[in-house]
């Protein structure tokens, strides 16, 4: 269906405050869906005899592929807690005026807790330190 370029709901003339309001609809529903995919591994690995097939689950979660896509997890958590606490804080009217500002400031905590995240998963992916 097309749609003129003045629309308003048009995505390039989105504002920020749209991306943000989608990119923390989505982060919630990839949280939710590894959520459901996480309880749902745990409880059909522990069905295994002896605990041998939930060994066999914990070596495959162990593989560096599977530790790099933990860091995308890592940043969903961070941008969804973070961008939910400058919602709050709006809520209750503390910054309405500096929204911008907010959201910048959580994301740049969120950028710096993501590359700790990476500095301390590197060897765990790659096997050498990063630093």
């Amino acid at each position: 269906m097309y749609r003129p370029k003045t629309s308003d709901i048009w995505p390039p003339r989105y504002g920020l405050g749209m991306w943000a309001w989608l990119f923390q609809r989505i982060s919630g529903l990839v949280l939710a869906l590894y959520l459901i995919g996480h309880i749902w591994v745990i409880s059909f690995s522990i069905a295994g005899q002896g605990g041998i097939r939930f060994d066999s689950v914990l070596e495959t979660l162990q593989k560096p592929y599977v530790l790099a896509l933990e860091l995308l997890l890592f940043w969903a958590v961070l941008y969804h807690g973070l961008n939910g606490l400058r919602v709050i804080l709006i809520d209750f009217g503390l910054g309405i005026r500096e929204q911008h500002i907010l959201f910048w400031t959580a994301m740049a905590v969120a950028l710096a807790l993501l590359s700790w995240g990476i500095i301390e998963a590197w060897p765990y992916i790659t096997g050498t330190p990063l630093i």
